[in-house]
């Protein structure tokens, strides 16, 4: 399938489109990547160079391709860090021309704007964009804990209230909500979870958590493009959301046991494509 990815870029690193493209190349898709920003490094540094591009610069880029009748032949829009609420246009632009040309493309939206621990690292505009605008339009999104907190206004700490918080989220359009970085007591002590509903029901899977001393940036980004790679394959949700979270922990590992502060994604590239079958999904059932 061919994908259009638009989301920030590095020049050294993997966050964003720096991130997505790789394993979504290694399922074998063909991807259009549009940089909303051009960084030297990802902000976990502290320090960067480069620039956010202007919404019109991103349209510009958009009918170019357009003009190209690139949009004709690609099935899937992916979408991450924005810079601003202007681009989230352009964004959705992009999603009704695809549309317009495919009728059932897949939109997965990444509503990227914050962390536990990180807070909010987003202009005060982005949360209103995703929330009144871009959750409407996607099929597949893809929040952390910290944001499904944002996009449903209630707390999420345990199970039950992240599989209702995703459910209420699922009935305003996506047909997939995967919420990514659960942490205790939603899940074992010791062990981050990835929580899926889905119109085939609704399934978590568990892994221990590796333990950073600077944990890496860009694992979300490689969750939502390898979750959109799968299920663009036709996997089932639960075999996508298994293959996702196996692909994922076997590139930290790797990249724990490298001792590197960037993701291996090179060197892990034979488990984003043929992932061990380490961790077995099931379905999600909240106490009590």
């Amino acid at each position: 399938m061919n994908i259009l990815s638009i989301q920030s870029s590095v020049a050294f690193g993997h966050v964003g489109n720096s991130a997505a493209v790789f394993p979504l190349q290694r399922l074998g898709h063909e991807v259009w990547p549009i940089n909303t920003v051009q960084f030297s490094n990802h902000t976990g540094y502290g320090q960067w160079r480069g620039e956010v591009f202007p919404a019109a610069h991103l349209a510009d880029i958009l009918d170019g391709m357009t003009e190209r009748r690139a949009l004709a032949g690609t099935g899937a829009v992916l979408s991450g860090y924005l810079g601003d609420a202007a681009i989230g246009q352009v964004v959705l632009d992009a999603v009704r021309r695809v549309r317009n040309q495919t009728t059932d493309a897949l939109y997965c939206c990444d509503p990227v704007m914050g962390d536990e621990g990180r807070g909010l690292f987003v202009r005060p505009d982005i949360p209103a964009f995703f929330t009144e605008q871009a959750i409407l339009a996607a099929d597949i999104v893809t929040p952390n804990q910290f944001e499904l907190e944002l996009l449903t206004g209630g707390p999420v700490s345990t199970l039950a209230q992240a599989i209702a918080a995703a459910r209420a989220l699922s009935t305003r359009g996506p047909r997939f909500v995967a919420v990514t970085s659960l942490r205790p007591p939603a899940v074992a002590p010791c062990h981050l979870g990835s929580l899926l509903v889905s119109p085939e029901g609704t399934f978590l899977v568990e892994t221990p958590q590796i333990d950073f001393a600077v944990a890496p940036n860009g694992a979300g980004d490689v969750f939502a493009a390898l979750l959109l790679g799968r299920l663009a394959l036709g996997l089932a949700a639960p075999a996508a959301l298994a293959a996702t979270v196996n692909a994922l922990f076997a590139l930290l590992a790797r990249t724990k046991a490298l001792g590197q502060r960037e993701l291996a994604l090179v060197a892990a590239q034979e488990d984003l494509a043929n992932p061990p079958h380490r961790f077995q999904v099931h379905m999600a059932v909240p106490e009590g």
